[in-house]
């Protein structure tokens, strides 16, 4: 059993890695701003952020789906079974869904509203099984976590770690596996969450579709 990773997100794959699955890569051609913004213009009311981060983890799931199945190398691995993994998350605060801020700015003034503060983080994932190179069946869930942030953390610290680039492409301008894990003072739900891919999650998904989780195992030391 194989497990695609469509994701550049370098957390995402330490943490598959850390769990003992090495997963290919496929980076996902998608533009999340361009699908959000088609998706919430044939809808009625805006997409809540359960549905973004769905939607954006299914698109990104099927797209790397496509490329795999175009790709030369289906032929080679035809005969064995892959999952093709997309994920997506967005950190929601009083109401609103922060997802990258990009920019040293927009970074700092995430920050000063979420010091002190709790917010909730929704990763979604999508799991789609591509069987002789064609891919099938497909299952998708939400997770949630709460992020409480300590409320003593001064502007020099903010600076510091802002001026390290880190909080610029990750949901919420924060992470828990790396230099913001200082500034995070309280999580509630599971952890992985957190880190944008939900392991136990995952692990449901995997057996919704029929598979066993330790058949993904492939790192030294997990076998």
């Amino acid at each position: 059993m194989h497990l695609i990773l469509a994701s550049t997100s370098p957390a995402r794959l330490a943490l598959l890695r850390a769990a003992g699955i090495e997963p290919a890569l496929i980076s996902p051609d998608v533009d999340e701003e361009a699908v959000t913004a088609a998706a919430n213009a044939g809808a009625d009311a805006p997409l809540s952020p359960h549905e973004v981060v769905e939607l954006l983890a299914r698109a990104k799931a099927e797209a790397a789906a496509a490329q795999y199945a175009a790709s030369s190398s289906v032929s080679t691995e035809a005969s064995a079974p892959s999952l093709i993994l997309g994920g997506d998350s967005v950190f929601v605060l009083d109401g609103v869904i922060y997802g990258k801020p990009h920019t040293v700015a927009t970074a700092h003034e995430r920050w000063q509203l979420q010091r002190g503060r709790t917010g909730m983080l929704y990763s979604g994932h999508w799991l789609i099984e591509v069987i002789n190179g064609v891919p099938g069946r497909a299952v998708g869930a939400v997770a949630v976590a709460e992020v409480s942030f300590a409320d003593d953390i001064t502007d020099a610290e903010l600076d510091a770690y802002i001026g390290t680039g880190e909080p610029l492409f990750v949901a919420g301008a924060f992470t828990i596996d790396s230099l913001g894990a200082p500034f995070i003072t309280r999580i509630v739900g599971d952890p992985s969450t957190v880190v944008g891919l939900s392991l136990p999650t995952l692990r449901r998904l995997v057996a919704g579709l029929g598979h066993h989780w330790p058949d993904l195992w492939n790192r030294r030391g997990a076998l």
